[in-house]
């Protein structure tokens, strides 16, 4: 209890924080995605604070912490910004899929592996999440920049997907902790920041996150097995403002927001993530060169063309459909017609 109310008056604080500026500028409540993460320390942060404020010749500056630091849940973030406690807010789209089922078609597994396939399959729901937002959220859609592909750490020994039947596993959303439980897993919520405690005492075997938040995080440190099977998807990361605070802002500022988030955060971000899986197992593994730091020494997985074709088979014909309840049909027939068309997969409607 005393830690909810430390968390409540930390969010109220911030709010109250946040003193209207002068006419002539603009000062933004930002609340960025995990502190420790690489996206938030060489792209949110530096945007932010440092290139927006710059190129708006300090008409536009920046008050920014996390939602980690604030001490609230990814899941209170977009719900909080739709109140208007803070302006622009950024994190995992799945965690929101509580409020927006929806927006678990934003982030299907398995069917991206390859940077360039994600960011198409990430532009052909792009329409879909600004309605979603708009609607859910009471929020303007900013920018959508991914995580690396999302891959799976077990403590204890695996050799293919198979093998994590019967075993405890963090799904990184809804759609893969359900995928899990199709294949035999047991799918177990765990956020984020308590993996490595779960792992290390046997609450878990397995934990799926971004292969260099994985590195970034030191899970490496308490498991001893990789698997580069895109289960997670790619955990795309949206960036949104508060509707109303977008609404008041001059047609100028809007336009050079846009501009400048789309070339100088969400480009750099998603032009990374090309060689971010090869990077990320290389510093995992030890097996190449580790661009981030020293290398750990997990053993590599290979994934077979029967675990995919397993997997695949799993996600057609159990969990999409699943979705499908979750979701209703006017969203599954918009996500069929967009990004469906895009990565080759018809969900059938109820």
């Amino acid at each position: 209890m005393k830690k909810m109310v430390s968390s409540l008056l930390a969010v109220s604080a911030l709010g109250a924080g946040f003193v209207a500026p002068p006419a002539f500028a603009e000062e933004l409540s930002v609340v960025g995605s995990w502190s420790s993460l690489p996206l938030y320390k060489q792209y949110e942060n530096t945007f932010w604070t440092e290139t927006l404020p710059a190129d708006s010749n300090g008409d536009i500056t920046v008050q920014m912490t996390t939602h980690d630091q604030m001490g609230i849940g990814g899941g209170d973030v977009f719900r909080l910004l739709s109140d208007g406690v803070f302006d622009v807010a950024m994190t995992v789209g799945d965690y929101a899929v509580g409020d927006a089922p929806e927006l678990e078609g934003l982030d299907v597994p398995l069917v991206a592996n390859t940077a360039a396939e994600a960011k198409a399959m990430v532009e052909a729901a792009r329409p879909m999440v600004d309605d979603i937002f708009e609607t859910r959220f009471n929020s303007k859609v900013l920018a959508i920049a991914p995580y690396p592909p999302q891959v799976v750490f077990c403590a204890g020994e695996v050799n293919s997907i198979t093998d994590l039947k019967g075993k405890k596993v963090r799904g990184s959303g809804r759609m893969t902790t359900k995928f899990l439980e199709a294949l035999g897993a047991n799918g177990v919520n765990v956020a984020f920041s308590e993996v490595p405690g779960a792992l290390e005492r046997g609450v878990i075997d397995c934990a799926v996150t971004g292969a260099g938040s994985g590195y970034s995080a030191g899970w490496w440190e308490v498991s001893d097995h990789l698997m580069t099977i895109p289960l997670g998807g790619w955990d795309p990361v949206v960036t949104a403002m508060n509707l109303d605070k977008w609404n008041s802002l001059s047609a100028e500022t809007q336009k050079f927001i846009t501009d400048k988030i789309t070339t100088k955060f969400e480009a750099p971000a998603w032009a990374s993530a090309a060689d971010a899986l090869k990077n990320d197992v290389a510093c995992l593994t030890g097996n190449g060169t580790c661009p981030a730091g020293d290398p750990a020494n997990m053993t590599l997985v290979d994934v077979s063309d029967a675990d995919v074709a397993q997997a695949k088979s799993i996600l057609t014909e159990t969990v999409l459909p699943e979705w499908a309840e979750r979701a209703g049909d006017d969203w599954v027939a918009r996500w069929n017609d967009s990004v469906g068309k895009t990565v080759g997969v018809t969900v059938p409607l109820n």
